[in-house]
């Protein structure tokens, strides 16, 4: 796992992949149809009000001056145009409209001269266009509000609800893709941790149903081999009890004469397979789940130590406050003994420290030696029945092997977590944290 860096989750990506294809489908489709659509709506729209400019300003100018007053009403009127003869031209304005310039090119095709269209704020907004026709110039215009329509406003409207619907649709489908495999992921977490997790619901897109009728179907598999795996333990190192006892009481009843060096490296075997029948039976209890109790993990670390302390090591407990948490104490007195136990093992002789910190999110405890360490490539291999770091297999140089396989399986089994890190100053922190 790689820390200092975001993750992308499915979710993220995928609402993100479908979001960004749809919003640019849409931007493609809108400028298709402002182009090919609109913008020749708009210049068949100007050209026709420039012709009914020039014509208009053309025919005022060869009416009769008795008959221009009437055209002028009738063109207010019928079209909402205003004319008037000028006396001199407007100052220049500049406009901020794209339809203004669609229809100054308009204008300028119909006359031959540039022409701009001038702007004038009264009571209301007015659009002018000044004509020179007849010897006079002739001002027409009408008001903004005849034009009505406002396309740069329209399409800022459209895009804004295009991208909102756009998203919407991206999130929901990639909510009804990632929610099954949240549910997954969280399910493979119990099967994972020794738990039977509640059975998927077989429902939705045929892959999907096809995927949580596998895994339910692996879950119980695999719930029956644990089970399976545990009976088959506990069987097996409860029945070698039987024929040791037998071996030790024969052992008992050798001969005064037997060699005494013999005597005494039969019994030390003897003792040494009780113990791994023992750490055997332990392994196989750890697949068990235990009723929850409230425990003050300061007390148990300061028990635990003395007990070590009892028995010649170095322990010292940092562990003042009170810290109780809901938790199955055999459990957490058979990881924290194994790891205690190696770190007086392998601690070179040193003292060995029991931290405790807690709060409100998760309880850590904290066993520190100062020996040798454990090289980072085989953190991971210590935590498997039987490896050894030390290879000759002695019990005077390393236990059995099964004491950190033991700790691991009880920690998972209980949603725990413990990792074997380098100690500042040199050793091992070996660290068990508990939400």
């Amino acid at each position: 796992m790689l820390y200092g860096h975001k993750r992308h989750t499915l979710f993220r990506s995928t609402a993100t992949t479908v979001a960004a294809a749809l919003i640019v489908f849409q931007l493609i489709m809108l400028a298709t149809t402002a182009y090919y659509i609109m913008l020749p709506m708009a210049k068949r729209s100007a050209d026709d009000l420039a012709a009914i400019m020039v014509l208009s300003a053309q025919t005022w100018v060869e009416l009769p001056p008795q008959t221009r007053v009437d055209f002028e009403l009738e063109l207010a009127k019928k079209h909402n145009l205003r004319l008037f003869d000028a006396t001199a031209e407007l100052p220049g304005h500049d406009h901020r409209f794209p339809y203004l310039s669609l229809l100054e090119d308009a204008l300028a095709a119909r006359t031959g001269e540039s022409i701009r269209i001038k702007v004038t704020e009264l009571e209301q907004t007015w659009l002018w266009a000044e004509i020179r026709t007849g010897g006079k110039l002739i001002r027409i215009g009408f008001p903004r509000n005849r034009l009505g329509m406002q396309p740069p406003l329209a399409l800022l409207l459209v895009l804004a609800a295009t991208i909102a619907l756009t998203l919407l649709t991206a999130v929901i489908l990639a909510r009804r893709i990632t929610r099954p495999l949240e549910r997954l992921s969280e399910a493979a977490r119990h099967v994972g941790q020794g738990n039977t997790p509640e059975a998927l619901p077989e429902s939705g897109p045929e892959e999907l149903a096809s995927l949580a009728r596998a895994f339910n179907l692996m879950a119980l598999q695999v719930q029956e081999l644990l089970a399976n795996r545990t009976t088959l333990l506990a069987g097996i190192s409860h029945d070698l009890r039987t024929p040791l006892a037998r071996m030790r009481l024969a052992v008992e009843m050798l001969p005064g004469d037997a060699a005494p060096k013999l005597v005494a490296r039969l019994q030390h075997d003897l003792e040494e397979m009780n113990r791994l029948i023992g750490e055997f039976i332990e392994l196989s209890h750890g697949l068990e789940k235990e009723t929850p109790q409230a425990t003050d993990l300061a007390q148990l670390s300061q028990e635990l130590a003395n007990d070590a302390a009892n028995g010649g090591a170095q322990v010292e407990c940092r562990a003042a406050m009170p810290c109780i948490r809901p938790l199955g104490p055999m459990a957490l007195r058979r990881i924290l003994t194994n790891l205690l136990g190696n770190a007086v093992r392998y601690g070179a002789g040193q003292p060995v420290t029991i931290e405790l910190t807690c709060d409100e999110e998760a309880a850590v405890i904290h066993v520190l030696d100062r020996g040798p360490g454990i090289p980072p490539d085989q953190v991971e291999s210590v935590f498997r029945p039987f490896y050894r770091l030390e290879a000759s297999r002695s019990t005077a140089t390393g236990g059995s092997g099964l004491g950190l396989a033991i700790a691991r399986q009880l920690a998972d089994a209980n949603g725990w977590k413990i990792e074997l890190l380098p100690r500042e100053g040199g050793g091992t922190e070996a660290r068990l944290t508990i939400p």
